[in-house]
């Protein structure tokens, strides 16, 4: 025992020794001999504090921060005494009201402030806004070092008592550095942000997202405060702004770069509006509502030649809308923006409210690494579940299909002769949710294109979720035989719910094709 305990005491003499030897070891390494701790800091404070993306869709505004985030502060002493020293760490709350309440204190510091909520629908009935939060909130706005306000909630309480802490308690210079203000209520119960927006200065703010169930008295003070938005959307259920009030706001903003606009942020009077508005740096486009509406907003705008994306939602309640809608601006859009006389992608879903189709630009002509290449998606919304195939079909006449190389589609291919023969550079089908029945993929043999291949340029063919008309697979391998007539084999793939298919009738198919490739859901589904 006594040989144990003399033991014991040496290895606790030694540990200051290793602990001292370690520091010694760890000031040699690059990370912390090279890198000058302003440097070294800035890098913490970009592996901590997430960083918003701009993009509109984004979900990322709202992730949670990483679990174990703050572990660098236990690698070295010179981290820790770094990290101790960069504020930019300590003014980041984290995005839930669990995280606020263990961060916010801190360091008060003045630091900006980039305040986050993920959207957690239990946490304020176990971590609450309480009057602790509410004024460190209110001493930032006094401060005025909030540059982000991104907040996601289910929970009115907690939405409307977070923004009545950041609203200025008079009218003056507080929240001038807000750069940032993403507001997304998912409750049922309409959060009033007017006095917000009627006492904040935001003559920073570049982003603006409202999205649900929020009400503002009156706009005019958005089109007076802000100058330098470069993303704005709009997509409430409650008071919109009139066609003046929301072109009074893009044309204090000429360097918006993304738009997006749905159903009750459309103006009813958009068609009154006395003057157009001219977006020339606009790169992305989004606008869903009502045809008149919609259209009347696409008359008033002067955009440039070419767009990255643009989206274009229709509630109809007739085929024809689409036609009366779209026609008139959508072809003139594609002769106008030159990147889509080259490749296209073109991809049709449908559903019983929904049926869009989007075209995609695959190569253009001056493609270079860094180019975003273009895309437009076509909507229509609609509950006409029987006439979502008429309107996939209204919906690809608008697009140029001669430059059309690959088609995603869940088309029934009884309707695809007329779609097919005006495309005839298809490269690539896919096709999900097939019947393979008589006929499949062939023009009518009693119409003029009888014996003709639909798909001349036809490399390869995708099919998804198979079923078999008459439980054969004749029909398929008429197709192969047909499309295969002049020694130009294509690819075959065939993927998710496949039938059983014998070994005699897979060498069969094997002998028609280029390649064969299976990926069935289960081994039950296919040999």
């Amino acid at each position: 025992m006594d040989l144990i305990r003399a033991l014991e005491k040496q290895i606790e003499e030694g540990k200051g020794d290793i602990i001292q030897l370690k520091r010694t070891r760890n000031s040699l390494l690059n990370i912390s001999a090279r890198v000058p701790p302003e440097i070294l800091g800035d890098i913490f404070a970009q592996t901590l504090v997430r960083k918003a993306d701009h993009s509109l869709d984004s979900p990322s505004h709202f992730a949670r921060s990483q679990k174990g985030s703050h572990d660098f502060l236990l690698v070295c002493h010179h981290w820790f005494e770094v990290a101790s020293h960069t504020p930019e760490l300590w003014s980041f709350w984290g995005t839930t009201l669990e995280d606020w309440t263990a961060r916010h204190r801190r360091l008060a510091g003045a630091a900006p402030l980039d305040l986050v909520l993920n959207g957690d629908d239990s946490d304020p009935y176990y971590f609450p806004f309480d009057e602790s939060l509410q004024g460190a909130v209110r001493s930032r706005v006094m401060q005025n070092t909030i540059r982000q306000v991104h907040l996601m909630s289910y929970n009115n309480d907690t939405l409307t008592a977070i923004i009545s802490s950041l609203t200025p308690d008079e009218e003056g210079g507080q929240n001038e550095n807000i750069e940032s203000i993403v507001w997304r209520n998912g409750g049922f119960i309409t959060v009033d942000v007017s006095n917000f927006f009627a006492r904040s200065h935001l003559p920073r703010l570049r982003l603006l997202e409202l999205s649900g169930s929020f009400w503002i008295s009156s706009w005019d003070h958005l089109a007076s405060k802000t100058t330098l938005l470069t993303a704005l959307s709009i997509n409430i259920n409650t008071l919109s702004p009139t066609a003046a009030q929301l072109f009074s706001i893009l044309s204090s903003n000429p360097n918006l770069r993304e738009l997006s606009l749905a159903d009750a942020a459309l103006p009813n009077d958009a068609d009154r509006s006395p003057s157009k508005v001219h977006l020339p740096r606009l790169k992305s486009l989004s606008l869903t509502g009502e045809p008149r509406h919609l259209l009347g907003l696409l008359g008033q705008l002067i955009l440039p030649e070419a767009l990255d994306n643009l989206d274009l939602g229709v509630s109809v309640s007739t085929v024809g809308d689409i036609s009366q809608t779209l026609a008139p601006y959508v072809p003139d859009y594609f002769r106008r923006d030159v990147r889509f006389q080259d490749r296209l992608k073109l991809s049709t879903s449908s559903c019983d409210e929904y049926t869009s189709v989007t075209v995609e630009v695959i190569c253009a002509q001056t493609t270079t690494p860094e180019r975003v290449l273009p895309q437009v998606a076509l909507k229509a919304l609609t509950d006409l579940h029987y006439l979502n195939a008429q309107l996939l079909i209204n919906l690809i006449a608008l697009i140029p299909r001669e430059h059309v190389v690959l088609l995603e589609t869940e088309l029934d291919m009884k309707l695809s002769e007329e779609l097919f023969l005006m495309m005839p550079n298809i490269e690539v089908l896919r096709i999900s949710g097939v019947e393979l029945s008589e006929g499949f993929l062939q023009p009518n043999q009693n119409g003029p294109h009888a014996g003709t291949k639909l798909l001349p340029s036809l490399k390869e063919l995708c099919l998804q979720d198979i079923t078999l008309e008459d439980n054969s697979w004749s029909h398929l391998t008429t197709y192969l035989a047909h499309q295969a007539s002049d020694g130009q084999a294509i690819s075959l793939g065939m993927f998710g719910y496949i039938p059983y298919m014998s070994p005699e009738l897979v060498c069969e198919i094997q002998g028609l094709v280029k390649e064969l490739g299976f990926e069935a859901d289960s081994e039950e589904e296919s040999e």
